[in-house]
């Protein structure tokens, strides 16, 4: 018994001595000192967890369409594509090597994204210009995809709050794809005005779409806290490259049976992220890596 709190007595003075010893290592009060905090000071890694939300549009370069009519323009069939207007979401891992006041940053991401487009088709008796049929097509696409960027950033200040600037590219991988189309019209054929609307037809769509590259630019504002960093930012994904898949575009028969079809394009967004990040380098146990 006597020696085993003897051999705990023992422990602890070495753990009180080992804690003394280190509270009283001489701290940064020469140049050569300041200098090494300088140097640690300008090169970080960085590694942390993003998430936000996201607005979506898709711009379309080239039309398709199942129905062509031949009483009017084909142009008055075309999709009216709504910009902006329904909130995806994204969740990003971020790795980023910062010196000084540029950051290189990698930051894989699931982002799930959400455009919406509508047309309309109409039929007329040519006999009986107050019989006709319209038709309003209103579509929805929910898209998932694994991101890769790459981007250079700025800090613009080196203070505890630093805004940046950012740029980059990334590629994205497609995961998933469905589609929702909902018809709905009003029936002056049928002896009286008859509005209806349809259940909406959802079916996968992942081979209607493939993977894409872009380019990213944006803006944001790192907060030090400690030794952890905070960030929130804004920016927007511009696609480069066709998000519909070409070979694929009329594969789908219950969309193309009921008059949709993929149109060419490009996929764009705005993106909405917040999250922390923690540095991977320190100096000592006494010392905040972000101090300064």
């Amino acid at each position: 018994m006597k020696k085993s709190l003897l051999l705990l007595s023992l422990i602890m003075c070495v753990l009180f001595a080992f804690g003394q010893s280190r509270k009283k290592a001489p701290g940064f009060n020469n140049k050569k000192q300041v200098a090494e905090q300088d140097k640690f000071l300008n090169k970080q890694f960085w590694l942390g967890f993003k998430a936000g939300v996201n607005l979506s549009q898709i711009n379309p370069s080239k039309r398709y369409a199942v129905l062509s009519p031949t009483n009017y323009s084909a142009g008055l069939t075309d999709k009216a594509y709504h910009s902006f207007n329904k909130i995806g979401s994204q969740a990003s891992i971020e790795v980023t090597f910062y010196y000084k006041g540029f950051s290189f940053s990698v930051q894989p991401t699931y982002i799930h994204s959400r455009c919406t487009y509508s047309n309309q088709f109409t039929w007329r008796n040519p006999e009986n210009a107050s019989e006709e049929l319209i038709l309003h097509y209103d579509q929805e696409e929910k898209i998932d995809y694994a991101d890769l960027p790459f981007l250079v950033k700025y800090d613009i200040t080196r203070t505890r709050l630093r805004p940046y600037v950012q740029v980059g590219a990334f590629y994205s991988w497609l995961i998933n794809a469905n589609k929702s189309v909902t018809v709905s019209g009003t029936d002056y054929a049928s002896g009286g005005k008859n509005e209806f609307r349809n259940d909406p037809v959802i079916v996968g769509a992942k081979d209607l779409f493939s993977n894409y590259w872009g380019l990213v630019g944006g803006a944001g504002v790192n907060y030090n806290l400690g030794n952890v960093r905070l960030v929130l930012d804004i920016t927007y994904r511009k696609g480069m490259s066709n998000l519909a898949n070409v070979q694929n575009r009329y594969n789908n028969d219950r969309l193309s049976g009921i008059g949709e079809v993929q149109d060419d394009g490009t996929l764009n967004n705005i993106v909405f992220s917040a999250g922390c990040l923690f540095p991977m380098r320190y100096l000592s146990n006494s010392f905040k890596a972000l101090d300064k």
